[in-house]
């Protein structure tokens, strides 16, 4: 095998890797809560290697979030007390370069 193509089969097994470790909410409990609430967020690589901070996000305002507990399918985190409204989950990503990623999660606050 030429050494082209080892390189191009490293590249793409580390973006194959990269795919694999990028969290992923795909649900939230319950999906109305009021501020002091604690909702729980299922998904894909939610633990803290993967997830540093939460945060609610109406577009204009970002508010961070509490997180009470944290594991690789789910992490549970508390409502801010300023929230109101339909809000998005937002994450920034865990590492050196840290990303902040909305999340197809919506969650209303009463």
């Amino acid at each position: 095998m030429k050494l082209s193509s080892v390189l191009v089969l490293l590249f793409a097994a580390t973006l194959l890797f990269a795919q694999d470790i990028m969290p992923r909410m795909a649900s939230v409990d319950p999906y109305s809560a009021k501020a002091g609430d604690v909702v729980t967020v299922t998904g894909e690589n939610l633990d803290k290697a993967n997830v540093a901070k939460v945060y609610l996000t109406d577009g204009k305002n970002d508010l961070v979030c509490d997180v009470t507990e944290q594991a690789a399918t789910a992490l549970k985190f508390k409502v801010p007390a300023k929230a109101t409204g339909r809000m998005a989950i937002m994450i920034l990503t865990g590492g050196k370069e840290g990303k902040l990623i909305e999340q197809p999660v919506k969650l209303t606050i009463e």
